[in-house]
């Protein structure tokens, strides 16, 4: 089931973000606390972005936060991955915008095969000095056909 997440749901989205981020990129693993996570979610990416959940029944297994052509977060439980979980999440921002871009580590070989299959293009590649990780990282862009 998909839905649009409330704040009631913020520590649960922050988690998802955690066990997926640490799975992913596990040189990075530890960079914040979990109650890091938790002030990050509360105060930076629900006041701004629409954010979707994917439920397993009552358990949250991915999420997506978008907003004005960007895609700020998306991460799918580890247990969840290659069951469409991240395509459907990654749908609803498509359905919703004519053009979104999004950031991603340069060393995060999965991700950029998730998105350059799901039809985002590589934009711009940086060395990482602008974000906190300092990881080489790889703006994509994605826009409506037609558009």
């Amino acid at each position: 089931m998909l839905r649009l997440l409330a704040l009631t749901d913020m520590s649960a989205a922050a988690h998802i973000h955690r066990l997926a981020f640490d799975q992913a990129m596990p040189w990075l693993a530890g960079l914040h606390t979990p109650d890091e996570d938790c002030w990050f979610y509360s105060e930076r990416i629900f006041p701004t972005c629409r954010v979707w959940g994917h439920f397993d029944g009552d358990e949250l297994c991915g999420i997506i936060a978008f907003q004005a052509g960007w895609i700020e977060q998306l991460y799918v439980h580890p247990a969840a991955h290659g069951r469409g979980v991240g395509t459907e999440l990654l749908n609803i921002a498509k359905a919703a915008s004519d053009r979104l871009e999004l950031w991603t580590f340069q060393r995060n070989a999965p991700a950029r095969r998730f998105y350059e299959a799901r039809g985002f293009t590589p934009a711009e590649q940086t060395d990482g000095a602008r974000n906190e990780e300092k990881e080489p990282d790889l703006r994509y862009v994605w826009a409506r056909a037609g558009r």
